[in-house]
């Protein structure tokens, strides 16, 4: 019965819901770099028999990593240490002086009432991260947000049209992550202050089960787009347009209980693919699942999974000026023990690994570490920042310059 209820409510709730957003602001194309290689109005998307991208196409992952890439200068390095003994869920966003700023939670275990939000930002001159500071814990959001706050989770950070940072978290005030929804702070001093928290309204009426987990996407009128997901009932993605700190739009990007925390490829102005973490059912395949749209996000179709093997695991996803994408992923089918790079380049419809960065494959089962949860970002568009969870314990920072990353595709060019 409770569940028939439950099913009522949300009905009724997505029909209002639907009625609310029906009148909302007409929708813009993306925000594309004037400097990207990707020109939908010169160059064809080659958007094949099942009208998605090249990106969706793709044919399992071949390993063409050139062998001189480990004498390139790519930079390795850890997130300071707060002392707690688990941490999970880092993010990156690039400042305007040049730096990097991180975020990430900490805690006695994920979920548990200690758990903080950190930030720390990285000197590229020095190589050095400063000391972390809180930007948010359970106290300071029940107070800001005027409600029971149980846990907090998975800070996403954005740049606001204005130029300020707009950093997104989850909160729970009663049951799981299923029960979640999303807060935000606001800075305008680059991360030094925040403002009190502000509760996203996804839904009119029931405002549950909205989690954020990857980078948001610019619209050509300043507008922002916030890929999210739920867990409750359905385990799927949601595309949020937001207007000043307000959510005043929201579409569906897949449905079922099988793909959540989806990241956004953009190809041009209407044209973007969304790939996702499987949470499919043990008798389906797991590979990663894919949506794509031709009209700006305003609706998305199921496409052709990606067959690089997904063992329900978080994807990072980044596009670079030259057209070149790369993905961070764990590549196997149980467990994430391997975290790897692929690449494809702005032509191939091919994922192509150039990196394996951690493997604990030749040890027993129960010594193999957890390698999770990767975040990409860019300073400059033709460089990448890398941060994931290593082991629940330690964060790890990875640098790939810009010359790396050129000759990891040329690389692919060559490769037969």
């Amino acid at each position: 019965m409770s569940r028939v209820i439950a099913f009522c409510v949300l009905l009724l709730a997505a029909v209002l819901g639907y009625l609310h957003l029906d009148s909302r602001p007409i929708w813009a194309p993306f925000a594309t770099p004037e400097s990207s290689a990707i020109n939908t109005q010169e160059e064809s998307l080659e958007l094949g028999e099942s009208s998605s991208m090249p990106l969706t196409k793709s044919k399992a992952i071949k390993n063409t990593a050139p062998t001189q890439l480990a004498s390139m200068s790519m930079h390795a390095d850890w997130l300071p240490d707060t002392g707690a003994p688990s941490v999970h869920a880092a993010s990156l966003i690039a400042l305007q002086d040049g730096a990097l700023r991180a975020f990430w939670f900490a805690g006695s275990r994920e979920g548990a009432p200690d758990v903080v939000i950190n930030t720390a930002v990285f000197d590229p001159h020095s190589a050095r991260w400063s000391a972390p500071t809180v930007v948010m814990d359970r106290v300071s959001a029940e107070k800001g947000l005027s409600r029971y706050i149980a846990k907090l989770g998975n800070p996403v950070p954005a740049r606001m049209v204005d130029g300020r940072i707009q950093l997104f978290f989850v909160t729970v005030s009663i049951g799981g992550w299923a029960g979640s929804s999303i807060s935000s702070v606001i800075s305008d001093d680059e991360g030094l202050t925040w403002s009190q928290p502000q509760r996203l309204i996804t839904s009119p009426l029931i405002n549950l089960s909205t989690l954020v987990k990857s980078p948001p996407l610019q619209f050509a009128d300043g507008r922002m787009g916030l890929p999210a997901y739920h867990e409750w009932i359905g385990r799927f993605g949601e595309f949020l347009r937001i207007e000043a700190s307000q959510v005043i739009d929201k579409r569906r990007m897949s449905s079922g209980r099988g793909a959540i925390q989806p990241v956004v490829f953009v190809a041009g102005p209407q044209e973007a693919g969304a790939l996702f973490r499987q949470t499919r059912s043990s008798s389906q395949v797991k590979q990663i699942p894919v949506s794509v749209t031709s009209n700006a996000g305003q609706s998305w179709s199921v496409d052709k999974d990606i067959e690089i093997a997904n063992p329900n695991s978080a994807i990072a996803a980044l596009s670079l000026k030259n057209g070149a994408r790369i993905m961070v992923l764990n590549n196997i089918e149980a467990g994430r023990y391997r975290l790897v790079m692929v690449m494809s380049d702005a032509n191939s419809a091919q994922w192509k690994q150039v990196t394996v960065l951690e493997d604990d494959e030749s040890l027993a089962n129960e010594q193999r570490r957890e390698f999770s949860y990767p975040y990409l970002t860019s300073v400059n568009g033709e460089d990448a920042h890398l941060v994931y969870t290593w082991d629940r314990k330690k964060i790890r920072h990875v640098y790939f310059p810009d010359a790396w990353l050129k000759h990891a595709l040329t690389g692919l060019k060559e490769a037969p």
